[in-house]
């Protein structure tokens, strides 16, 4: 029983649940930039370079199946076994996590900004309070 209350406490302690919600926060921002990248930067890098679409960038390490008559693109290719080396997938995924650190970058170097503003200025005293402190020290000597 012991071993159990031991758990249930490192369970329920904040930063085991802050990692969990950070995990799973990370997992769907690493999905949307995956589709950022997939379908809105590749697009228009394609369209600027002539048609470039880097998903079919690939070499292939083994011959077609005899009798394949199918396409000779990436997941067609995946799909009959082909084994490739697909640079160009690679280049996608490595423009996905430029993107996603750049990103995350911009985001922790906004949290340190607004961390570290200064306070603001304290008001300035009123003209009768420091009369008054001036009335009590002389008061004191």
């Amino acid at each position: 029983m012991a071993f159990m209350k031991e758990f249930r406490e490192f369970a329920i302690k904040g930063s085991v649940v802050d990692l969990a919600v950070g995990v799973i926060i990370g997992a769907a921002f690493g999905r949307l930039v995956d589709s950022l990248v997939k379908d809105l930067i590749m697009p228009v890098i394609g369209r600027v370079f002539g048609g470039l679409d880097f998903s079919n960038w690939f070499i292939m390490l083994g011959a077609p199946p005899a009798g394949y008559n199918g396409p000779m693109t990436y997941d067609a290719l995946t799909k009959a076994g082909v084994p490739l080396f697909a640079y160009g997938n690679f280049l996608t995924v490595t423009i996905n996590f430029l993107i996603l650190a750049f990103i995350i970058f911009l985001m922790v170097k906004q949290i340190n900004r607004l961390k570290n503003q200064a306070p603001p200025a304290a008001a300035a005293t009123p003209e009768d309070v420091v009369l008054l402190r001036e009335i009590r020290d002389s008061l004191k000597r």
